[in-house]
């Protein structure tokens, strides 16, 4: 959830009822803006 927080600004009660499935994938989005690698297509 912190990189959540850090990469799209959301606060904790933004996230609170969001399915730990969906968590997951708005993770991966942030690490992919956070620090996009040449595999990340």
């Amino acid at each position: 959830m912190a990189d959540l927080a850090l990469v799209f600004h959301w606060r904790p009660q933004d996230m609170d009822g969001l399915p730990l499935a969906e968590l997951m994938d708005w993770r991966e989005a942030a690490r992919k803006r956070y620090a996009p690698s040449k595999h990340d297509d």
